[in-house]
C-alpha cells in the first residue's frame, strides 16, 4: 500500500521536480528513495542471520542531493521494496517472536516489522507532501479528496462487509 501511495505521488510530478528540496537541509524525492532504497536493502537483506545494519551499507551517502533520471530512480524503488517483500513472504507466523538485531539492538521480527514500516511510512508521506507541493493544482488525491467524505462513506456502506487484504491481488481489484 505504501509503494503503490508514494508511486502515485511520484506520478504526479515532472522529472525535474525529483530532485527539488526547499532548502540544504531539506531532502528530494531522489534523496528519499535513495534513503529508502539503502534502508530496506540493509535491514531486510539475510536479516535473520546478520545485523540489519550491514557493515556495506553507507547511510550518509544516501542523503548527498544527486541528479537521477526516473528509470533510475524507479529501479531503487522496487529494488528496495522487492526486498521488503521477499523477506516478509519468508516469514511464518512461528517467527514472528524471534529475536534479529538492527544496530546490535534486539528486536522481534514483529517489532522489526513495525518498526521499519512506520519508518517507511513517514518518508512515504513526505514522497506525498512534496508531490503534492509541486503538482500545484493538479493534484489528484490518493485518498478520500477533500468535501468529499459523505459520497465516499455513502459508497463505501453500500458494499457488502469485506475484509481487507494488502496484497498485489486486492489492490489490483480495486
Amino acid at each position: 500500500m505504501y509503494k503503490q501511495l508514494g508511486e502515485k505521488a511520484m506520478a504526479q510530478i515532472e522529472d525535474k521536480d525529483l530532485s527539488w528540496h526547499a532548502n540544504d537541509d531539506s531532502n528530494s524525492i531522489i534523496t528519499i528513495v535513495k534513503h529508502l532504497w539503502g534502508n530496506m536493502l540493509s535491514r531486510w537483506t539475510d536479516f535473520l542471520t546478520t545485523d540489519g545494519e550491514k557493515p556495506t551499507r553507507k547511510r550518509d551517502e544516501e542523503f548527498n542531493q544527486e541528479h537521477l533520471v526516473r528509470p533510475e530512480l524507479m529501479k531503487k524503488w522496487d529494488e528496495g521494496w522487492q526486498c521488503l517483500f521477499n523477506a516478509l513472504d519468508s516469514i511464518t507466523d512461528n517467527d514472528l517472536e524471534r529475536i534479529i538485531y538492527i544496530r546490535n539492538e534486539g528486536h522481534t521480527i514483529l517489532e522489526a516489522i513495525n518498526r521499519q514500516i512506520a519508518h517507511y511510512s513517514y518518508h512515504v508521506g513526505q514522497i506525498v507532501y512534496i508531490s503534492k507541493l509541486l503538482s500545484k493544482d493538479e493534484w489528484k488525491s490518493l485518498s478520500i479528496p477533500r468535501n468529499k467524505s459523505n459520497e465516499y462513506n455513502a459508497d463505501k456502506f453500500g458494499q457488502e462487509k469485506q475484509v481487507r487484504h494488502f496484497t498485489d491481488d486486492w489492490i489490483e481489484k480495486k
